[in-house]
């Protein structure tokens, strides 16, 4: 691939990241359309015909296709999401939205989720589509707002409303393309699959008075506290999936860590006893239902004050369901955690979407493992099931098939990396953008061609 087309990626890369298209899950936030325009910019010397929904006001995806010649070839989708975290700039050593090129890495918030997949996308495509590529399926692009906050605004609202625009048979998205294994014949992960996402909401009720008055006072926000305790003490028994035993073998680990890993009766101690920078919470997460408290906020009208005791308490609960885990599950396992409390708390859903995963006996499965044998001739594509969700479960559920891929480079530590997602210091090398360029293109050619 030429060093024109890394130069691109690095730039437009740079462009997106310095737009600032914070998701803070609110609806006035995101501002997408930012990056939108910039894509639709872009994308728009190809001469075809782009566009631009808003459901809305500042919520803003960008569709492209370049027409297939076969009307029964599979479809295949390159898709992106243009929003970016929120991000605590204390906690960086340079701007996080400065986009700058240091030391052959570019850094800023959304660098590695996901505006580095969304960038190399564009740039593949409009190549692509400039020298008058012709593919026997169609090729879409899409640049969606809102994933990092449900994807009310992006990719939900275009499935309920805009199907057509963006089928497609098979799709390509976040995230995928780490090697792991022995160096002489390496694994690269794609993401075939994904925990489901149970957000929920528990209200805790009290009763007001004054603060200077504390005692025997029902104080919300102090059984607020227990509750989120309980949840942080809770311990639910592992589950191992299907992919698994897959991820385990190829995880590069001795013998005994592996006999470890895949025994219900070992893992957790085994778990327990590694540190968190080798792994834990990530195999932790592989392999059980988890409950994070992420958020308290008062649930009444009026806002909390120092010297008034609160009645209303609202805490935040990121729940990341196994397959197999519905609705059900995830009440039996709140009320085991908060035992006598769980009749103290009132339950909202906020999101209910389970567990998904697609097949791997696929034309688009075979094509990524010939073109990813192309700069790596003894790599081998291994499936894997992520921990965080993606705009792929909703795809799935049209019934598309959706891969989270991407090709790094050898020399990025998963661990590391791992770290970068909603975290400080997020970064990707320029190795690892050229690699990923280079990889949707020869895929779009191996499979439309």
């Amino acid at each position: 691939m030429s060093d024109d087309l890394t130069g691109q990626t690095v730039e437009l890369l740079q462009t997106l990241i310095r737009n600032r298209c914070v998701n803070d899950g609110t609806a006035a936030s995101g501002h997408e359309v930012r990056n939108a325009d910039v894509l639709r910019q872009y994308l728009g010397d190809t001469g075809l015909d782009l566009q631009q929904y808003e459901p809305t006001p500042g919520r803003g995806s960008l569709v492209a296709r370049i027409e297939g010649t076969d009307p029964t070839a599979p479809s295949l989708c390159l898709m992106g999401h243009t929003d970016v975290v929120p991000v605590n700039e204390a906690g960086w050593s340079h701007d996080p939205f400065g986009g700058e090129l240091i030391d052959g890495e570019v850094w800023g918030r959304g660098a590695v989720d996901m505006l580095n997949l969304t960038a190399s996308m564009a740039v593949a495509f409009r190549h692509l589509a400039g020298s008058g590529f012709r593919p026997r399926g169609d090729l879409v692009y899409f640049a969606v707002a809102d994933e990092e906050s449900g994807s009310a605004h992006g990719m939900q609202w275009m499935a309920d409303h805009e199907r057509e625009a963006i089928w497609a048979d098979y799709v390509l998205t976040e995230n995928g393309g780490l090697h792991s294994g022995p160096t002489d014949q390496p694994w690269v992960g794609i993401n075939v699959g994904e925990k489901g996402v149970a957000w929920r909401r528990l209200r805790v009720h009290g009763t007001p008075g004054h603060g200077s008055a504390p005692f025997k006072a029902d104080n919300a926000l102090l059984t607020a506290a227990a509750v989120v305790q309980r949840i942080g003490d809770y311990r639910p028994a592992p589950r191992f999936h299907e992919l698994w035993r897959t991820k385990v073998e190829t995880l590069g680990v001795s013998p005994e860590a592996q006999r470890d890993l895949l025994d219900i009766d070992r893992i957790d101690d085994f778990l327990d006893s590694l540190p968190v920078a080798r792994g834990a919470g990530h195999l932790h997460a592989c392999t059980h239902t988890t409950f994070s408290c992420n958020t308290i906020a008062s649930g009444a009208a009026a806002p909390m004050k120092t010297n008034v005791i609160p009645d209303c308490i609202d805490i935040g609960v990121d729940v990341r369901t196994l397959p197999g885990e519905g609705a059900d599950e995830v009440d039996a396992h709140l009320r085991a955690a908060l035992g006598d409390l769980y009749d103290r708390v009132e339950v909202d859903v906020v999101m209910n979407d389970a567990a998904s995963i697609s097949r791997t006996d696929t034309a688009l499965w075979d094509s990524l493992a010939r073109c990813i044998a192309k700069p790596f001739p003894t790599a081998r594509p291994v499936p894997e099931l992520v921990v965080g969700f993606t705009d792929s479960r909703i795809y799935r559920q049209m019934g598309a098939v959706s891969y989270g891929a991407g090709l790094f480079s050898p020399e990025l530590d998963a661990t590391d990396f791992g770290r970068r997602f909603h975290g400080n210091d997020e970064r990707i090398d320029v190795e690892s953008l050229r690699l990923t360029t280079g990889l949707w293109l020869d895929v779009v050619r191996d499979l439309l061609g």
